[in-house]
């Protein structure tokens, strides 16, 4: 079995709080809202801290159909939010599951940096994740990020 790593980091004028809040706390309801269509389903099993189970069914338009997260911690005092994809389609014939790790920091002007950690478990040390793999995923991710972040600008006084 092989570990691949992967960062993205990204800077935006919203506080940490507000994004974590947003973003982690109440993304199962936010993210729909903002992103219409994004999942068919979402079901979740727990009370949402480690241990809790989400099942998401995509929309027929995504090439991934179905995945599985557990979330492994959620840290509330230093924004840092720890979850793993593992089941569904994401995973494909070559990876084990994928461990994320996201962490909300100060950033300048009263903004934040986001930094997320991606670690692909392979289950052969010689698979490799391409440009292309990375590429689609940011851009997925980044329009996600982008969708709360203008919710968020749109209405100063949520999350607060």
């Amino acid at each position: 079995m092989g570990v691949i790593n992967h960062e993205i980091e990204v800077v935006s004028s919203i506080p940490p709080s507000r994004l974590f809040k947003a973003f982690i706390l109440d993304g199962d309801n936010l993210i729909p809202k903002v992103v219409p269509g994004i999942h068919k389903s979402l079901e979740v099993q727990g009370d949402g801290g480690a241990g809790t189970i989400k099942s998401i069914t995509f929309n027929d338009a995504s090439p991934i159909k179905s995945v599985k997260h557990l979330v492994d911690e959620i840290d509330e005092v230093h924004y840092v939010y720890k979850y793993s994809v593992i089941e569904g389609d994401a995973l494909g014939d070559a990876l084990d599951k994928i461990s994320y790790v996201v962490k909300f920091e100060a950033g300048p002007d009263g903004g934040s940096i986001v930094k997320t950690t991606s670690t692909y478990h392979t289950k052969k040390d010689d698979f490799h994740i391409t440009e292309e793999m990375m590429k689609d995923g940011k851009e997925k991710v980044m329009g996600l990020f982008h969708a709360v972040e203008a919710h968020l600008h749109a209405n100063p006084h949520e999350y607060c």
